[in-house]
């Protein structure tokens, strides 16, 4: 095992904070309108475990994930990797310090890979940049353990193939060996299983689960619930850039109680199971545009439990069961949950 490899067991814990991510869309007489892509989410992730987002396109889940890799700049809200801040540099964590504990899975096993390149290269360039004091046989070496790790074998004959002689399955595992290869103590792992073929898709649910035993905590982005109550310990469901419904994954995938995560589950297959055809919201079918400017709930328009109050209020936030909280007007009237409104009540 590689000394990198032996650090990631250290606990460790990403806590994100009231984060709003603001996007230009609109300049009209030199003011600019701006879309609200992520609205005051809060959340934790720590070490060998998975906190899940899911939603449907547009809900802000890869965008929370980008602005932890500083691909994206918050409007505000705070970050903290081990409580220091991920997003001032000056005073936080550096690219490379950052680069080196939390590391991205991309959605596309085709497009992430640079096709001009051997798998050994995709894999030796983090170990050059991340440990410059292994010598040129000690590189080897890593590579191939890594290779070996993620179930890439012989890794003597998959370190020289390029990413076109992969499989889509192989491609994916190989960026994950380079994820890991920096020591990551956190993967962001972009609906890492969508492109997939579903005959693998379990194979590298597996992998992932693996390395949480070697203490590696995953956010887990997808539009498959059914995957996430599978990995993820813990699910937060986002729509229009607000988490509506979040808490242990068993409870939340299991007794649904915001319409949204409802309808989300009734979405599923299931060999055996009636199709249940809840009532919907004859108002809008898309996902509306969210600014600074609007009020109110974000799912009203297709809600079918509107209340008039869901027009120019937000929820707040309820507490249904001692880690199952979810924002919904429905919930509060029928007084059968706790309301709170805390910071720590938004935490998954």
């Amino acid at each position: 095992m590689t000394e990198n490899s032996r650090s990631m067991g250290a606990s460790s814990v990403i806590e994100v904070d009231d984060l709003i991510i603001d996007f230009p869309i609109d300049a009209a007489f030199f003011k600019k309108k701006y879309l609200r892509a992520v609205n005051q989410v809060s959340f934790q992730l720590e070490s060998g475990r998975a906190l899940a987002l899911v939603g449907e396109s547009g809900s802000g889940k890869s965008t929370c994930a980008r602005a932890l890799t500083r691909l994206y700049q918050p409007t505000s809200g705070s970050m903290k990797l081990d409580g220091v801040e991920i997003n001032d540099p000056h005073i936080g964590l550096s690219r490379i310090e950052l680069a080196r504990q939390v590391q991205m899975i991309f959605q596309d096993p085709f497009g992430s890979l640079n096709p001009i390149h051997t798998a050994g290269h995709h894999l030796l360039r983090p170990f050059k940049l991340h440990r410059p004091e292994l010598s040129d046989a000690e590189l080897i070496e890593n590579v191939y353990e890594v290779l070996a790790r993620v179930g890439l074998n012989p890794p003597e004959l998959i370190f020289n193939k390029y990413p076109h002689e992969l499989s889509g399955g192989q491609r994916q595992r190989l960026a994950i060996a380079r994820a890991v290869s920096t020591g990551a103590r956190f993967i962001l792992a972009d609906e890492p299983i969508s492109m997939l073929d579903v005959s693998i898709r379990l194979g590298i649910l597996n992998l992932m689960a693996d390395m949480k035993n070697d203490g590696i905590g995953f956010l887990y982005i997808t539009h498959d619930i059914a995957t996430a109550r599978y990995f993820a310990e813990a699910t937060a469901v986002m729509y229009v850039g607000h988490m509506v419904e979040w808490g242990d994954s068993d409870s939340v995938t299991q007794t649904p109680r915001h319409p949204y995560t409802q309808l989300l589950i009734d979405a599923v297959p299931e060999v055996g199971r009636a199709r249940k055809h809840r009532p919907v919201s004859p108002g809008k079918s898309q996902i509306p545009l969210w600014t600074a400017d609007s009020r109110g709930c974000p799912f009203v328009d297709r809600c079918p439990l509107v209340e008039s109050r869901c027009h120019s209020e937000m929820p707040m936030i309820t507490k249904i069961s001692d880690n199952h909280f979810a924002r919904c007007f429905a919930l509060e009237s029928a007084n059968q949950c706790d309301v709170k409104e805390t910071k720590t009540d938004h935490q998954v």
